[in-house]
C-alpha cells in the first residue's frame, strides 16, 4: 500500500469506524500535553515521568490505529 492509498484508508476510517475515530482523538489529546510539556523550560520529576508515559501510550495507539488500517486494507483488497 503506498502513501496515498493508506491516507485514503485513514481517511475512511475516520469517517466509518468508531474505534479508530476514538483511538485517533486519543493519540490527539496525548499529542496536545506532549507540546505543552515540551513548551515548558524546566519539567519537574513528576512531569518527566508524564511524558516517557504519554509517549509510550501515544506510540500504543499509533500501533493499534496501523493495525487497524492494515486489516481493513488487506480486507477490502480481497474483496476486489
Amino acid at each position: 500500500m503506498n502513501a496515498a492509498e493508506a491516507q485514503e484508508v485513514k481517511t475512511l476510517l475516520l469517517q466509518n469506524d468508531d474505534q479508530y475515530r476514538q483511538l485517533a482523538e486519543q493519540h490527539l489529546q496525548l499529542d496536545h500535553r506532549l507540546h505543552e510539556l515540551t513548551h515548558k523550560h524546566y519539567l519537574s520529576t513528576s512531569e518527566q515521568l508524564e511524558e516517557v508515559t504519554l509517549k509510550k501510550r501515544k506510540l500504543a495507539l499509533k500501533d493499534r490505529m496501523e493495525e487497524i488500517a492494515r486489516e481493513y486494507a488487506h480486507a477490502h483488497s480481497r474483496a476486489s
